[in-house]
């Protein structure tokens, strides 16, 4: 088997190298620094979880490549990802982020309606820890994997963005859902998918005939709360392709291939709970 998490420690340490170093005007120095801070955030994030990866050799190794999946986990399918994916990938981020103010406050509303009144302690409690990952993700973060997107910009310009980094032959995340499982959604661990990822595979394919493999994964366990022992499972299905979901309008391919990701993702989940 593969080590895929010896493939990824390389892969945030070298394959990014030269190219991001360029890309923002980072030192080499600065760089390393940033990647050895993620992956010790990364075993912090996933403490008291082992995770069990199925079908790892369907994962794409190079080229432009689409990631899709469930995300019930919230910042542990981050994690997840980072760990297990064989090489450098990519997430779209909330580029209130990147700035420690707008972060800080994201922080402090996410404790709140997770946790409740009980949130403003674990605000002041967790404010050491808190305030180095503030600093760590508005330093480094869209040095080393992230993709700062405007929530409140158009739809249409996020896609062109990512469009952007999948013709530098880039790996780009898109997990699918609010970060938590949906009660009183028919599927609670896979909602329904949005048809963003379905439209700029479609867009490569039309405009420059950049045929995009998008990989569909499903993840469970992660679910369970931080700190809590556990398994986080990851079934990682074969690349799909809009190509083979042609035919009539653009709406109506788009459609098809977002309900054919959906189904595959949904099946992959179902193999998980088998097991």
């Amino acid at each position: 088997m593969p080590n895929f998490k010896e493939n990824n420690r390389k892969g945030l340490s070298s394959a990014l190298g030269p190219s991001l170093h360029d890309e923002y005007g980072l030192s080499a120095e600065d760089y390393q620094k940033g990647v050895s801070i993620l992956k010790r955030w990364i075993s912090f994030l996933l403490l008291g979880k082992k995770i069990d990866i199925r079908r790892g050799a369907n994962f794409v190794r190079e080229g432009p490549n689409l990631i899709v999946g469930n995300h019930c986990g919230a910042f542990k399918d981050v994690a997840v990802i980072f760990r297990t994916v064989p090489r450098p990938v990519f997430f779209m981020a909330n580029r209130a982020i990147f700035t420690q103010t707008e972060f800080d406050a994201l922080i402090r509303k996410h404790l709140r309606r997770h946790l409740g009144d009980f949130g403003l302690a674990a605000n002041a409690l967790l404010k050491p820890l808190k305030r180095s990952l503030i600093k760590f993700v508005s330093t480094y973060c869209n040095r080393v994997g992230f993709i700062p997107i405007d929530m409140r910009g158009g739809r249409e310009d996020t896609r062109r963005q990512i469009q952007r980094y999948l013709e530098k032959g880039r790996a780009v995340i898109a997990l699918q859902g609010r970060g938590r499982v949906q009660v009183r959604d028919p599927h609670p661990y896979v909602s329904e998918f949005r048809p963003g990822t379905a439209a700029i595979a479609f867009n490569l394919l039309h405009e420059s005939g950049l045929s995009v493999p998008v990989t569909p994964l499903a993840i469970y366990g992660s679910q369970k709360p931080w700190l809590v022992p556990g398994t986080i499972k990851v079934n990682v299905g074969e690349p799909m392709y809009v190509r083979e979901h042609t035919g009539g309008s653009e709406e109506d391919v788009v459609e098809r291939f977002r309900r054919a990701l959906e189904l595959r993702v949904r099946a992959l989940f179902l193999e998980l709970l088998k097991d």
